[in-house]
């Protein structure tokens, strides 16, 4: 307990691309050591840089919807940990925000995922999460389509951003079959 606390405080204190950043460091995290499921998702948006709570959005609501959980059950560390690629808001860019610094995930999240102990599951939102833990050359909706061969320790999922409204749209199968799946995974888990 004392490692974890020692990493969470170091990655919350964490500067090393603030020069980088538009409106400084802020690092984002919330994780709990006996967290059942991890969400990997991107970087937090303005809102999220300016509240300090992860996926405190329109993202979050449907993150939430997708999940099939309450505001309290996805923000009880014992059930969530939220740790995204970057941990700070990169800032904006010509069709939404600018990519997660690559200093991030490399720096802070092995020394972090090593004392979560007691995973059942890691939601890879989006495609920077995926190409990361993955390693595949394939695309996000190969990664979704195909989700059970990274079955049990993975779980790819596309960004829940109204932006990608139209992605859904095209890939109806997502809401239809996938949904489902993942509601069924997360209940047993945290009913564990």
């Amino acid at each position: 307990m004392k490692e974890f606390e020692h990493v969470l405080s170091n990655i919350r204190a964490c500067k090393l691309c603030e020069q980088e950043l538009p409106l400084g460091a802020n690092p984002i995290v919330l994780t709990g050591v006996n967290s059942k499921i991890i969400i990997i998702g991107q970087a937090p948006g303005l809102k999220v840089h300016l509240t300090g709570i992860p996926f405190n959005d329109k993202s979050g609501d449907q993150l939430r919807y997708w999940l099939g959980v309450t505001q309290e059950e996805f923000y009880n560390t014992d059930n969530f940990s939220i740790v995204p690629m970057g941990f700070c808001y990169p800032g904006k860019g010509k069709s939404g925000d600018l990519p997660p610094k690559k200093i991030c995930a490399p720096t802070w999240h092995p020394l972090l995922l090593e004392q979560l102990t007691s995973v059942k599951l890691v939601l890879l939102i989006g495609k920077y999460a995926q190409d990361y833990y993955l390693k595949s050359n394939t695309t996000l909706t190969e990664n979704v389509y195909s989700f059970e061969k990274y079955l049990p320790m993975y779980f790819p999922l596309p960004h829940p951003s109204p932006r990608n409204n139209i992605w859904k749209a095209k890939n109806k199968w997502f809401e239809q079959e996938v949904i489902p799946i993942l509601q069924h995974q997360i209940r047993a888990i945290l009913n564990e």
